[in-house]
């Protein structure tokens, strides 16, 4: 069996029929080649179930069970396909347990610190044009992750043609290009028109240049990548909420976990964060639990230690 010729072959599948984004191939050929890289250490002519389980215990030695699952389920995946072209006959990964991961509870903000980081982000009406520009750009993206719920990838990858202002929605493509349509409430809508009137303040000071799709520009008026995101919302979390580390994801958490707690169906915040499972939606249910015994133990009469 020609492992290198089969993840080649795998990768190609997942671009073309998937519509997997570079970042999620780059992930699934990281974990291949570790089990590539693991079979010529051994000169293993095939791979079967003992060469796995033997690849499994050496990563056992170093890696955390979160990371062992993910890379079987690279490997899993791999070889169910490579059972569907008939390049095997078996998937001897199929008779594999994954090991047992604890999936942390996500983070969240609190309402108030929430509306701190949203405020961190008013422009300086006295200001000049450009940073303005900047804080009103800066205040539609916190709008989006919090208000609507978005990946921040969504969010890089949003086009001025994807907005619908007077429907109030916006289409959005997250994992495997999946489109959905997102609704923009009343502060999301309100922030993106605002800023969207001062967007060209954000071209190029040189050369003029500014992407004439992205909704989302830089200074030198190119599309925001991810990581240019990730630091605006870093420091806008210490200016309002005295955060360090606040994520864009927190931010997607927060949205779910807040309209938990003001009644939302989990349906709909599972359509709405573009959940494929509803498993991954309920994952905010223990959050929202959580905060109501914290509740409970505040509010409730029996809750309360009797005074002596």
């Amino acid at each position: 069996m020609d492992l290198e010729a089969a993840r080649e072959g795998y990768l190609a599948h997942l671009r073309a029929e998937k519509n997997a984004s570079e970042h999620t191939l780059s992930a699934y050929a990281r974990d291949i080649d570790g089990l590539i890289a693991f079979s010529r250490e051994r000169e293993a002519k095939r791979v079967d179930v003992y060469l796995l389980r033997a690849w499994l215990g050496a990563l056992a030695q170093t890696a955390a069970p979160s990371t062992i699952a993910r890379k079987l389920a690279a490997v899993r995946s791999m070889m169910r396909w490579m059972t569907k072209v008939r390049l095997i006959d078996v998937n001897p990964a199929a008779q594999l347990a994954s090991p047992k991961v604890r999936r942390p509870l996500p983070a969240r903000l609190s309402v108030d610190d929430a509306a701190g980081v949203m405020d961190a982000a008013r422009p300086d009406e006295l200001g000049p044009e450009r940073l303005r520009a900047v804080a009103l750009r800066d205040r539609a993206l916190l709008e989006l992750l919090y208000g609507s719920g978005l990946r921040v990838g969504e969010a890089s990858s949003l086009d001025l043609g994807a907005l619908d202002l007077p429907s109030r929605n916006a289409r959005v493509f997250g994992k495997g290009r999946k489109e959905r349509l997102v609704p923009l409430g009343r502060k999301s809508y309100e922030a993106l028109e605002a800023y969207l009137a001062v967007r060209g303040e954000l071209a190029h000071a040189r050369t003029g240049q500014l992407d004439p799709r992205a909704v989302f520009v830089s200074t030198r008026g190119r599309r925001m990548g991810p990581r240019a995101m990730q630091l605006v919302v870093r420091r806008l979390g210490v200016l309002g909420a005295g955060r360090t580390d606040l994520h864009p994801h927190a931010l997607r958490h927060s949205c779910a976990t807040h309209m938990l707690d003001g009644g939302a169906d989990l349906r709909a915040i599972q359509e709405l964060l573009g959940h494929s499972s509803l498993s991954t939606t309920q994952r905010y249910t223990h959050v929202s639990v959580a905060h109501l015994l914290a509740v409970y133990d505040a509010a409730h009469p029996l809750a309360r230690p009797k005074k002596k």
